[in-house]
């Protein structure tokens, strides 16, 4: 992948201030790593007249392949060539956004602090993408650049120049121009517009990524006469998100038209006064009833095995007095989509090193999971054929042996509850089994005798006077009178 950015200027404004705004020296070549590969910062070519960055990015393929969900893509379980064979490597896409993000942070939110005039001043510039995909043509690429103030040209990319009666492929060449953008206005629509012309993201889209397109959006994305399909295709066209940009974003149209205030507009509730009860999801109430174990019994080191997509790590992080989190999954994809929503490829140094993500089977002993303060198992049981739940228990209680073991669980005569869930169905596919309160405590109560813990049972959820708690939760605490207790306590 490739892209240039270039500027004209004079003795008294020279061309070379492009490397203060980039903060990339125009005499060095520079290289840095990325999560998708490398990518080099050069300058072809550097004077007071013109000045040229330039940016490649060579994509690591496999290692695409290896964070990736297992798919080829677009998500077509039968495209796994589609993983080694594609454009990735040469077209313009979210991985050079991505790169572009990375690369040039502070010249993205217009930061320079050598020279502080230069972010707020327009710029003669020329930006070059030598492959972009456009899926929607060359209209489109006017549609979504020419009302931001640029002069666009746009050359199609032949299937195959020996053979011109094959036509156009969905590829472009694109220059723009313009004298009127500063350089962070630039980097920001390209942030944008380069994976909404891909129309595809290669990494997991969540909820953080609407904060993300209002942030490169500010200032045009909400007058952008393309708002809804820039919208829905940076978020993916996943509804739920797209519906969210739209509604803040037109608060902000509004906000600027009345010269006030985003906050100013959306203060229909009154947070301080609202006394409107709002229900808290389960798995909230789930989470919180753990960390607030955890907390009594002083768990510093904690392990959440089938820890799924990173919930409850992400929570545990968010706590100080937690000072090592480890999480255990049999799913690469899980702990692939744990990694991201940790943003562990961009988390800080002291707080990385508190943080694991191991993949294992909790159906074998794993002497990676000894010497902790606790560990959750946290809807975890229900989704073990009931044969093999005692190599689960035996490598949990009897070989890892934490000081405290969490376990929670549905209670399945709670399920008479949920309208929306028929009659003898349990509440997930997956689930190979629900107990009742008794049945979960009997087995909880075996396991306790056999391995030398004690264990008491905590409600999470609304005690229904009838059926109980949604979810049950036993809290095992090892028996520092046992043999293997002592001994563990001694080493």
């Amino acid at each position: 992948m490739f892209l240039t950015i270039s500027t004209t200027g004079d003795p008294e404004r020279p061309a070379t201030d492009l490397g203060f705004l980039l903060h990339k020296h125009p005499d060095k070549a520079q290289v840095f790593s990325t999560s998708y590969g490398t990518a080099h910062v050069l300058y072809p070519e550097a004077s007071a007249e013109r000045c040229t960055a330039a940016l490649l990015l060579e994509v690591d393929a496999v290692a695409l392949v290896r964070r990736g969900k297992g798919k080829g893509r677009g998500d077509a379980p039968d495209a796994a060539l589609a993983q080694y064979v594609n454009d990735r490597p040469y077209a313009a896409s979210s991985l050079l956004a991505v790169a572009l993000s990375a690369v040039f942070s502070s010249a993205m939110k217009g930061q320079c602090a050598a020279r502080p005039d230069l972010p707020a001043r327009a710029l003669p510039l020329r930006i070059e993408v030598p492959a972009l995909p456009a899926r929607g043509g060359a209209d489109l690429v006017h549609q979504l650049f020419e009302p931001l103030g640029w002069t666009v040209g746009v050359e199609a990319v032949a299937l195959d120049a020996q053979f011109p009666e094959w036509g156009a492929s969905r590829y472009v060449r694109l220059v723009l121009e313009s004298d009127r953008l500063t350089l962070a206005e630039a980097l920001r629509h390209l942030y944008v517009l380069l994976p909404v012309l891909d129309d595809a993201k290669h990494y997991w889209v969540s909820s953080d990524e609407v904060d993300k397109l209002l942030r490169a959006g500010e200032g045009w994305l909400p007058d952008h006469p393309e708002q809804k399909l820039i919208t829905s295709r940076y978020l993916s066209r996943r509804w739920s998100l797209t519906r969210e940009a739209m509604e803040r974003l037109e608060l902000v149209r509004l906000a600027e038209t009345d010269d006030t205030e985003v906050e100013d507009i959306d203060n229909a509730v009154d947070e301080e006064t609202d006394t409107e009860d709002r229900p808290v999801p389960l798995a909230v109430q789930r989470r919180d009833a753990i960390l607030a174990a955890l907390h009594a019994r002083g768990a510093a080191r904690v392990l959440d095995l089938g820890c799924g997509q990173g919930q409850l790590v992400q929570a545990l992080l968010k706590d100080v007095r937690f000072t090592e989190i480890v999480g255990v999954d049999v799913s690469m994809r899980a702990l692939t989509i744990a990694a991201r929503r940790l943003k562990l490829d961009r988390m800080g140094e002291r707080q990385a090193a508190r943080v694991q993500l191991l993949q294992g089977s909790l159906a074998y002993t794993d002497k990676r999971l000894k010497g902790y303060d606790a560990a959750v198992l946290s809807e975890v049981v229900e989704h073990v054929d009931l044969p093999r739940l005692p190599a689960l228990e035996y490598a949990v209680f009897g070989s890892a042996r934490p000081r405290t073991v969490l376990v929670t669980t549905p209670n399945v005569e709670y399920n008479v509850r949920w309208e929306t869930l028929p009659a003898g169905h349990s509440r997930h596919g997956d689930h190979r089994f629900e107990w009742t309160r008794e049945e979960f405590r009997s087995w909880a109560r075996a396991v306790a005798e056999r391995h030398g813990y004690e264990v008491e049972f905590t409600p999470v959820g609304p005690d229904d006077p009838e059926v109980g708690p949604p979810t049950q939760m036993a809290t095992f605490s090892l028996n520092t009178a046992t043999p293997d207790a002592k001994e563990e306590k001694a080493a």
